[in-house]
């Protein structure tokens, strides 16, 4: 099994960051953190690396109807979504929602992560209309 959900974009890093943020709303994913790990890295390692960032969503509900099945489950939440440069494109990663299911063994939590997976895809394919996937 595959633990991200990955779509490639051709536009330009800002725009991609932007565009997944509107995404990730229109699937009622708010972002409460944004780690720029691009920049965190150049100020406490003096490492330059491509644009990346991670955007930490969360759509309430759902984590409600997890964290209700196991308090536990907030170490597999599908929180965060990674939005980095790869090569000439723009990659737009999240955690697969059934790694929560595949891991805990628990079926109680396969609803919240099939409906996890249909957002997240909804807000992905969004993403990628009108490109062509890489």
């Amino acid at each position: 099994m595959r633990h991200d959900r990955t779509v490639r974009l051709d536009t330009d890093f800002a725009t991609a960051v932007a565009r997944t943020r509107d995404a990730l709303a229109d699937q009622g994913f708010g972002i409460l953190t944004e780690i720029d790990v691009t920049a965190t890295l150049k100020a406490k390692l003096d490492h330059d690396m491509e644009d990346y960032v991670i955007l930490g969503a969360c759509n309430p509900p759902l984590a409600h109807r997890a964290l209700d099945t196991d308090r536990s489950i907030g170490l597999l939440l599908p929180c965060n979504v990674v939005v980095r440069r790869d090569g000439d494109s723009t990659a737009v990663q999240a955690l697969d929602p059934g790694t929560m299911v595949a891991l805990t063994e628990l079926d109680t939590l396969r609803p919240v992560a099939e409906e996890a997976t249909r957002r997240l895809d909804a807000a992905l394919a969004a993403l990628t209309a009108g490109e062509t996937e890489g």
